[in-house]
């Protein structure tokens, strides 16, 4: 089995979203997410962290979700895309709840998983 080519694969430091502030998004550590070439990553945010289940494109992923959210199971699915400049655009959702955009840049010192 080939590994996946997608450009989104990597380390990425989120740095905005359009429900939280800069201070929650770092609230337990920098927020990040991890794209392995294994199927796998996570996010973590807030007091967020779940694991990813990864499928590819080129330029972006889909993905589904689950952890944990302050203690609490939760579970979602959601998106990536690497835009012109750069930088990703994910788009998160929980199961049957909120929906956030957030903003990555990838890390400086990123090699592919």
């Amino acid at each position: 089995m080939t590994k996946p080519r997608s450009a989104v694969i990597g380390r990425w430091r989120i740095v905005e979203a359009d429900l939280w502030d800069r201070a929650f998004l770092d609230l337990c550590g920098p927020a990040t997410m991890v794209a392995g070439a294994d199927g796998h990553g996570e996010i973590s945010f807030g007091a967020v962290q779940v694991g990813l289940d990864i499928a590819y494109g080129p330029d972006d992923i889909d993905f589904t979700w689950c952890g944990f959210d302050e203690m609490d199971e939760v579970q979602g699915s959601g998106s990536a895309e690497l835009q012109h400049d750069g930088t990703l655009t994910i788009d998160f959702a929980y199961h049957l709840g909120d929906e956030a955009s957030l903003k990555a840049v990838r890390e400086t010192s990123s090699a592919a998983c």
